[in-house]
This record gives C-alpha cells, sequence and structure tokens, in this order.
C-alpha cells in the first residue's frame, strides 16, 4: 500500500513535471493562454496517478470517473475556445504590466504568476482525489449524495457553456447580455456548475475518513469562482463593455440560481 506522503509526493512531481514542460510551450509561442485548459485537465492527472497508485477501491474509482469527465469536458473546452480566439487578453495584460513596471522578462512572469501559482493552486483544490482513496469500504450516503451535487454540476456547466457558445455564434446578438436558459436564473453556470463539482468529489472524500480533512479544496475553489479569477475578472469586464449589463445584474441571482427579479 502507497503511503500518504508518498502519494503525494509523486503526484507533486508529475504535476510539476508537466507544467514545466506547458511552461517551455508558452516560452515558445510568446502566449500562456493554454494553461487555463491545464487547469481541469491537471486536475484529472492528478486523480488517475492517485487511483494507480493506491488501486482501485470503490470510493477512489469514483472520485476518478467523475473528476475524469469533468476535466475533459472543461480542459477540451478551453482549449478549444483558445485555439479559436487566440491569446487571453488577461494574460496579455499580466505579462506586459509584469515587463513594464517590475521589469521582468516573459520567462520569468509567465513561471511565477502563471504556471508556478496555478500548479501550487491545482495541488490543494485537487487533494480530495488524491486522499479519498485510502478506503475499501462500500459507498455511503455521503458518496451518493457527492456524486448527484457532481453530475448536477458537470451538466450545469456543459449546458451553460453550450448556450453561451452558441448565443456569441449569432451576429444579431453581438453587444448583447446573454440573458437566456440557464443565464437567466445565475450569472454564471459555469462557475456554479464547477463549484458544485468540488462539493461533490469532496462529499465523496469525505466517506473515507480522511477525505474530509479536504474541506479546504472546496472552500478555495469557491473562493477562486467567486471573488478572485472567476466572477470577478468578468463582471469587470462586462461593465466595462455591455450598456445592459447592470440591469442583468439587478434582476439576475450572481452565482446560486434562482428565479430573476421582476
Amino acid at each position: 500500500m502507497t503511503s500518504l506522503l508518498q502519494l503525494l509526493a509523486v503526484n507533486a512531481a508529475v504535476s510539476a513535471a508537466a507544467f514545466f514542460v506547458l511552461w517551455l510551450i508558452g516560452l515558445r509561442l510568446k502566449d500562456v493562454s493554454f494553461v487555463d485548459s491545464w487547469w481541469g485537465l491537471g486536475m484529472g492527472l492528478i486523480a488517475l496517478t492517485s487511483w494507480l497508485q493506491m488501486g482501485p477501491t470503490p470510493h477512489g474509482t469514483l472520485l476518478l470517473v467523475l473528476c475524469a469527465v469533468w476535466a475533459l469536458r472543461l480542459g477540451g473546452y478551453l482549449l478549444w475556445r483558445w485555439r479559436k480566439n487566440g491569446p487571453d487578453r488577461r494574460y496579455v495584460t499580466m505579462m506586459a504590466l509584469a515587463e513594464s513596471e517590475r521589469k521582468w522578462s516573459f520567462a520569468k512572469a509567465s513561471l511565477l504568476l502563471v504556471f508556478a501559482l496555478q500548479y501550487a493552486l491545482q495541488f490543494v483544490i485537487a487533494l480530495p482525489v488524491q486522499l479519498g482513496h485510502g478506503s475499501a469500504a462500500p459507498l455511503g450516503t455521503l458518496a451518493y449524495v457527492g456524486t448527484a451535487i457532481a453530475v448536477v454540476g458537470i451538466l450545469f456547466e456543459t449546458i451553460g457553456d453550450a448556450q453561451l457558445t452558441a448565443f456569441k455564434a449569432r451576429p444579431e446578438n453581438a453587444g448583447k447580455v446573454m440573458d437566456k436558459g440557464l443565464w437567466r436564473y445565475t450569472r454564471h453556470p459555469n462557475y456554479f456548475g464547477d463549484a458544485c463539482v468540488w462539493w461533490g468529489l469532496y462529499l465523496i472524500a469525505a466517506g473515507t475518513g480522511l477525505g474530509a480533512w479536504t474541506l479546504p479544496a472546496p472552500i478555495l475553489m469557491t473562493f477562486l469562482l467567486t471573488k478572485w479569477s472567476g466572477v470577478p475578472t468578468v463582471e469587470g469586464r462586462m461593465r466595462r463593455k455591455r450598456p445592459d449589463y447592470e440591469a442583468y445584474v439587478q434582476r439576475t441571482s450572481g452565482f446560486v440560481p434562482w428565479f430573476p427579479k421582476t
């Protein structure tokens, strides 16, 4: 049986190697935007390496399957979006400011501000799929509830992204605010779905005992989505570019889906 320290050390090394290779690719492209797709795919890799080390258990296999479905869907979608739209303005601005204000090279700025930071955050948030493998006990109530929440989250963000993509593809919607489908009930169905997935995975892991100690993971994920790199960046940009967005904010729930105000 793999020890806990060995499990975490191997996962940390595998993840670090992957981020190092991606950093080299970023240096060659002079663009780091593709790293967003690795946010999900990298967690899927960590779930897989954990499963391979610990061996198949009911909780571990369930965590791997759900995390892999989420990771492949999100990672594939973000990679497609990057290939379609090109460099993300957030990262372009970040690199430009690091160069002009801190006098950092692209290599240093991309390593410290993007790849190293995401490496650390990804490893912490992935703790449920790392520490939820240690019990051979059958699935219990927590696992079933967690599975339901995670599945709802995957469906919610998948449908939300599909609806937004279809909306943007229609020329007559240029400059308009998407307020149909799931976007009628929350301004961020994709982020809400992400949060549900990781709360669901946490509940599954919590049924193994040791996994219950990974509570900081879904809390951190929810914080990132609602207070740091998710909602604030989108809403700031939308308020500047969409005149009707303020009215949308007034009638639509900010995160948890709810009926719009009339």
